[in-house]
Parts: structure tokens; C-alpha cells; sequence
């Protein structure tokens, strides 16, 4: 699927053209129950999907959608953002490329600050039912010995810990909790259909590698590193609940639980370009290289894991906000702003940043006046900080 990001404003209406098959949520506070609706020219059929129970339809997009909001992506921050916006009785439409789950090997630790922004907007329970694991600290090892640094939480109720987890489940809770508020329409182009949504505010969260971000910020991303990526099984972490930091040469490997019964080691290899997994110096480096700076209770699993070839690779990604302002547009998530995995703060940023939009814009009931939304844009920049 191709999606097109068409940086056109008429009188403050952003333009999304789009092809191909996409997610469409339309969130408000009213419910429509009839089978056929219709606002202004705008007309959805819809009926029941004898799968999965929900009503699925067609848009017809020839004219204004009467939308508030497009989010363009489904990930952590615009799923976390649609529902957020639709509790506040936002018209918001959701658009995402792929309802696949995502599958990973960054995005699954999220910190206890993350985790207290998702319980203030609502969206807590998206850490249950996935097999989620509190974290309540990290242990840290060099050269044979370790020590651990737990959070203090000693203040907070006992719930509030940081969680680590399988990505592609999280964002499948998140997307699943967007989709509870009333009225939903799923859809798919026909072929060679374009389709065009137009609102007075359009917010981008198509991720870390955003092919929109261009048109709305100054985009320096810096790659320092590479994540190799290895799913341990049948071990258990020396401390139980903890992050574990191995300050190995040249860099730190982390391992985390992902669940109940997988840890998920990364390496941080230094560079753009790690040793090549097709001809087998990758599997020698880590067997040769990092094996041995590996606690020996994890060492087997991970040569195990090793052994097995499921090796992931990813780019480490880092970009400071440098955005351009632009009459009814706003970047959010990693789109906007990357901090270097290790950090494992990420989503922390996405959810804080979201409170601060939320709580900017609910004074703001007509999003149609261009120069107060703009001034109230301009005051999230600054808010953010």
C-alpha cells in the first residue's frame, strides 16, 4: 500500500490522500445505531461481520467528513491519542496501513512514568491480559560482579511499576480500546480508489520511520547504533523483575521479560551496519564476542537462542523536536521526537505528550477557528518542555 501526505491547507483544513487498505475509526461521544446513516453528504452503510460480530462499511469521500481530528497512524501514540481525544468528544478518524500485529524488538518496556501517563488517560488495562510483567528496577553487571538499583515507588500504589511486553500486543489492546467507542467503520479501497479525508486538525504518528514528518518538522536523525535482537527461552533472570544491564565492551546488552516465559535479550552494536547475518558473522560475533560477557545463568539460552537463527536486526534511531509550525497540522511519537532506545522512554514521551494535547485542547470546543487552534498549537511546544 502506498500512502500519500498531500501538505495542502484550505481555510485550516489539512488534506490526507491515501491508497490501498487503511483503518478508519470514526470516534464521538453519540451513538448511532441505524444501518444506514447519513450527515450532510456524507453517507456510511454498514453491516455485521459474521466473524468477529463488529460493523464494517463503506465511505463514500467525496466531500468533507465533518472529522475534528485524523490521526495518521495506529500505533502506541495515535491509538493512545484517538481514544484519548474520542473520550473528550472528538470526531476522530484513525487512519493505519497495516491492522497486521506488529512484531518488534523495541517498544516493550515501558517505565513507571509511562505507565502512570497511560493509567491518567485512561488506558491502564492495556497491559493486561498480554502477559505483561511489572518491572520494578534494573540490575546491572561488569566484569563478574552486579548490583540493583530498584525505582523508588515507595510513594505510589502498589500497581504503579514499570511493565515490559510483546509490542504487537500492546498495540493490539491499544487499537482494541480505541475501537470500544461508539461507531466504527472498517474499509478497504477499490481498485485504484483514492480516497481523501479532509478536518481542521490532522496529527501524524506514523512512527519512527515517518515518511511525513518532512513536510512539518526539521527532520536530524542521527543513527548511532544498531539493535541486534535474540528471544531467550526455558531461563529465568537472575533478578526477578528487574531490567538486567550487562555494561559489556563495546556496548550494553539488555535483557528484559517479554512475558511469562521469554526474555528478550538486545545488543547495541555501535555503527550503522552490524556483521552480516547471511553468512554467518553474526552468529559467530555474538558466540565469540558477547557470549562470554553473558551472566552465566543466561549464557546457555542465549547461545540457544543463537543457535536457533531468529536474529533481529534494527537501526537505533534518535531526533530532538525540531518542528516548523503548520496551520492545522502537529507531529506526536516518534514521528516527532526519538530518543535512543536504551533510554527505554519512548512511549513515556508519546503518552506526556498526549496528557499535555488533551488537556491543551478541551477549552478549545471549535477546532474550525484556525487562529486559536494555531496559538493553541504553538503553546503544546512549548508546554512539552
Amino acid at each position: 500500500m502506498t500512502m500519500v501526505f498531500d501538505n495542502y491547507i484550505i481555510g485550516g483544513t489539512f488534506l490526507v490522500s491515501l491508497f490501498g487498505s487503511v483503518l478508519l475509526f470514526i470516534l464521538r461521544d453519540d451513538s448511532y445505531r441505524e444501518k444506514k446513516i447519513e450527515k450532510g453528504s456524507r453517507k456510511f452503510e454498514t453491516q455485521t461481520d459474521t466473524v468477529t460480530g463488529t460493523e464494517t462499511g463503506k465511505c463514500s469521500p467525496e466531500n468533507d467528513s465533518g472529522d475534528d481530528i485524523i490521526i495518521v497512524g495506529a500505533g502506541v501514540a495515535g491509538a493512545a491519542l484517538a481514544h484519548t481525544l474520542g473520550k473528550d468528544g472528538r470526531r476522530v478518524r484513525v487512519i493505519e496501513r497495516d491492522l497486521t500485529e506488529p512484531d518488534r524488538i523495541v517498544g516493550e518496556l515501558l517505565q513507571p512514568g509511562g505507565y502512570l501517563k497511560l493509567a491518567e488517560l485512561g488506558l491502564e488495562d492495556c497491559v493486561e491480559e498480554i502477559d505483561a510483567q511489572r518491572v520494578l528496577g534494573y540490575a546491572l553487571f561488569k566484569d563478574g560482579r552486579n548490583t540493583k538499583l530498584s525505582y523508588p515507588l515507595e510513594k505510589f500504589h502498589a500497581d504503579v511499576a514499570g511493565r515490559s511486553f510483546h509490542n504487537g500486543r500492546f498495540i493490539r489492546r491499544m487499537r482494541g480500546k480505541a475501537a470500544t467507542l461508539p461507531k466504527g467503520v472498517q474499509y478497504k479501497t477499490k481498485d485504484g480508489q483514492e480516497l481523501r479525508a479532509y478536518a481542521p486538525l490532522t496529527i501524524v504518528c506514523d512512527g519512527c520511520f515517518s515518511n511525513l514528518r518532512r513536510s512539518l518538522c526539521n527532520p536530524k536523525v542521527d543513527v548511532p547504533s544498531c539493535f541486534v535482537g535474540l528471544v531467550l527461552e526455558n531461563c529465568k533472570l537472575p533478578f526477578p523483575n528487574h531490567g538486567h544491564v550487562i555494561l559489556a565492551d563495546p556496548s550494553p546488552i539488555l535483557f528484559y521479560l517479554i512475558s511469562s516465559t521469554k526474555v528478550h535479550c538486545l545488543l547495541d552494536v555501535p555503527g550503522k551496519k552490524v556483521p552480516s547475518l547471511a553468512n554467518g558473522e553474526m552468529a559467530n560475533y555474538l558466540k565469540t564476542m558477547v557470549a562470554p560477557q553473558v551472566p552465566p545463568e543466561l549464557c546457555e539460552a542465549f547461545i540457544a537462542a543463537v543457535d536457533k537463527g531468529n536474529i533481529r536486526t534494527m537501526p537505533n534511531r534518535s531526533m530532538p523536536a525540531d518542528p516548523h509550525q503548520t496551520l492545522g497540522a502537529l507531529l506526536m511519537g516518534d514521528a516527532f521526537n526519538m530518543c535512543h532506545p536504551l533510554t527505554g522512554g519512548g512511549m513515556t514521551v508519546a503518552l506526556s505528550d498526549i496528557v499535555v494535547l488533551r488537556d491543551l485542547l478541551r477549552p478549545l470546543h471549535d477546532l474550525h477557528d484556525a487562529g486559536s487552534l494555531a496559538k493553541y498549537l504553538e503553546s503544546f511546544y512549548m508546554l512539552r518542555k
